[in-house]
């Protein structure tokens, strides 16, 4: 399981697993928590590259990021750390 600490959104980290490049058992810690429910659920079993495709650069109003946005980074970070 990996936890990525998110950075200028509500939620605290994402925990999530990996298995053959599909996301499971997503979780945000805090945030929003019908949006941050919905997302996991969403992502959940979705190719870790078709993830970051579909949410990276989402925003949150004024913010330059999201919970969405977060967990493609988190997702940008994991495969960083296989390479």
């Amino acid at each position: 399981m990996m936890t990525y600490k998110t950075h200028g959104v509500c939620s605290r980290a994402i925990t999530f697993d990996v298995d053959g490049n599909k996301l499971t058992n997503v979780q945000f810690a805090g945030g929003c928590s019908g949006n941050t429910q919905g997302v996991a659920r969403l992502v959940e079993g979705m190719d870790v590259d078709e993830a970051i495709r579909r949410l990276e650069g989402i925003q949150c109003g004024p913010r330059p990021t999201s919970c969405p946005d977060q967990l493609a980074q988190a997702l940008k970070e994991y495969k960083a750390q296989l390479a």
